[in-house]
């Protein structure tokens, strides 16, 4: 039996983006959505010692407004990134099946509730500079 416990908690990283309503796949075409949404996904959640679990989550994803511009006055560049990334989430936990004795089989992921597009905060999103 799995043990699931909903908390308030430092958020888990995910490498998804969105916003605050929920994509349907019937209703747009993910290959030219431009915007933010809440998506289900699905990952193995794993630790050492103990067997991974599949668990369908909702996650961010989508892509946002960024743009780069020339000035003439030092930075030289005038530049506008949006991600999308975090708004709301909540963390939920469930129990790894088959853990080693001593290891602590919980493991801890965030759900997503709302997304918008927004700067990337390491805090949330994994954040890459150029």
């Amino acid at each position: 039996m799995k043990l699931v416990y909903l908390f308030l908690g430092p958020m888990a990283l995910l490498i998804l983006a969105g916003c605050g309503c929920v994509l349907s796949n019937a209703s747009r075409d993910l290959h030219t959505f431009v915007g933010c949404a809440v998506r289900e996904f699905t990952f193995l959640a794993k630790k050492p010692g103990c067997r991974g679990l599949r668990i369908t989550t909702d996650a961010c994803w989508g892509r946002c407004e960024t743009w780069e511009k020339p000035i003439l006055e030092p930075p030289y560049i005038e530049a506008y990134h949006r991600v999308c990334t975090y708004n709301e989430t909540k963390q939920v936990t469930v129990k790894l099946p088959n853990c080693a004795p001593g290891v602590d089989p919980f493991y801890t992921y965030p759900v997503a509730v709302r997304c918008d597009c927004g700067a990337c905060s390491t805090d949330t999103t994994e954040c890459e500079t150029i």
